[in-house]
């Protein structure tokens, strides 16, 4: 067997940097790649800009993956956001910071795709297309290689010591990522959490949405009510569109709201249109509103309170005429012209397909990977890095930076672990 020769298994980011990281250590290097070239996904991340990290503060930063944000704390310790940004800089690559903390590069998704292979293949990478891994050989509990499908459909084994499993996750699939990864794992002992979609669109009854496409709400708080309770909420920004929501709130809550829809739940999305005022303020305006332009009709008393896509959807939730004129608003008009402004309600039918899904809820589960190596806890010579671990964050740049930091990590550890077997 190859004592000394490391397989990574995907050519995305997490893969291309391991690889990249393992060869620079001076262990010879092999990417396996299903797809035509990398970075297929890592392509169109961030709609083609690359939101590639975050300005968050480290505590701020977990707290973005939910109960699994801990798991990831070993690994930013030693390659986080501002290290990230430095390494994509000495790629050629600039970076700039927008609303919300996101790091976008300035030359594209594709660019950096690009260079992040060019520079793999300065490391000393060999990078192999059109090569699918089928299997994880072992004897004993211990990695001896893989088998490899070629797009022509050949089969072959290939000898290593060491794999690295970063072949991503499920979502997207026209990019590479079909959970292979799972599959490889699973067959190897490793339990595996149910995948799921996260960062998805939402599918909403009516045909509200679809009189509202392609309307964007900024600084609005959307709730998450699963059978009449509240499970999550946030501010921020969200787009109707013709079959439902998107936008980074919905991304953000969607994994919440499949949870709850698994469960059979009745799911309702809630958005306060007015977050900034409480139920009293809010009276307050409206009675100005309705004092200073009484004349007006209703609907275009309205256009200071709302966009005017919005205001037609409004006037026939609450069954009001349009053209009463606002002196003519009774209290009980005004109190449900209120409570409608701090409530406006969507029921959920489903989240889109997990072709749709930004990235992956589920994989292999972080209890058998150590997170201060990123090495399996059941094969020995076996790692992970990326999406194909059960780790999913919010949209705005964590996903990327999981990818990149568990890749570092899982690239100098292996590499480390096969130079000290080669030793003993």
């Amino acid at each position: 067997m190859n004592t000394r020769r490391l397989i990574v298994v995907g050519g995305g980011p997490a893969g291309l940097m391991a690889a990249g990281q393992a060869a620079g250590l001076g262990v010879k290097t092999l990417v396996l790649e299903k797809m035509d070239r990398p970075g297929r996904k890592l392509r169109i991340t961030g709609k083609g800009r690359c939101n590639l990290t975050n300005a968050a503060s480290l505590e701020d930063f977990l707290a973005h993956y939910g109960d699994n944000g801990r798991f990831l704390r070993q690994a930013f310790a030693r390659f986080f956001s501002q290290d990230l940004t430095a390494f994509i800089g000495g790629l050629g690559i600039t970076v700039k910071t927008e609303r919300g903390g996101r790091v976008f590069t300035e030359e594209g998704a594709p660019e950096l795709a690009v260079r992040l292979t060019e520079w793999a293949g300065r490391q000393g990478v060999s990078v192999r297309t059109g090569s699918r891994v089928t299997a994880i050989h072992h004897i004993d509990r211990a990695v001896t290689g893989v088998r490899i499908l070629s797009s022509d459909g050949d089969a072959e084994d290939s000898e290593a010591a060491c794999v690295i499993l970063a072949a991503g996750g499920a979502s997207y699939p026209a990019t590479g990522s079909a959970g292979d990864g799972y599959r490889l794992a699973k067959a190897l002992g490793h339990d595996i959490v149910s995948p799921g979609p996260a960062l998805v669109p939402v599918e909403t009854e009516g045909n509200t949405a679809v009189r509202l496409q392609g309307l964007s709400l900024r600084n609005v708080v959307l709730k998450v009510l699963c059978d009449g309770r509240v499970q999550a909420e946030a501010f921020g920004e969200m787009l109707f569109t013709h079959f439902g929501v998107s936008g980074p709130i919905v991304l953000s809550l969607s994994k919440v709201i499949g949870r709850c829809l698994k469960k059979k739940d009745s799911v309702i999305l809630s958005i306060d249109l007015k977050p900034a005022l409480d139920e009293n303020r809010l009276d307050e305006r409206l009675r100005r509103e309705l004092d200073l332009h009484g004349k007006r009709s209703l609907q275009n008393m309205l256009k200071t309170l709302l966009p005017s896509a919005l205001i037609p959807v409004c006037l026939d939730a609450l069954r009001l005429d349009p053209h009463k004129p606002g002196h003519q608003i009774t209290a009980e008009e005004r109190t449900r012209l209120r409570a409608w402004l701090k409530n406006m309600e969507l029921k959920v039918l489903r989240t889109r397909p997990m072709a749709e899904a930004i990235v992956t809820a589920g994989g292999i589960s972080l209890h058998q990977v150590d997170p201060r190596t990123m090495a399996s806890r059941v094969v020995s010579g076996l790692y992970f890095a990326g999406e194909v671990l059960d780790l999913d964050g919010d949209t705005g740049g964590f996903n990327l930076q999981a990818a990149f930091s568990t890749g570092w990590l899982a690239g100098r550890s292996a590499a480390r672990w096969l130079t000290d077997q080669v030793k003993g």
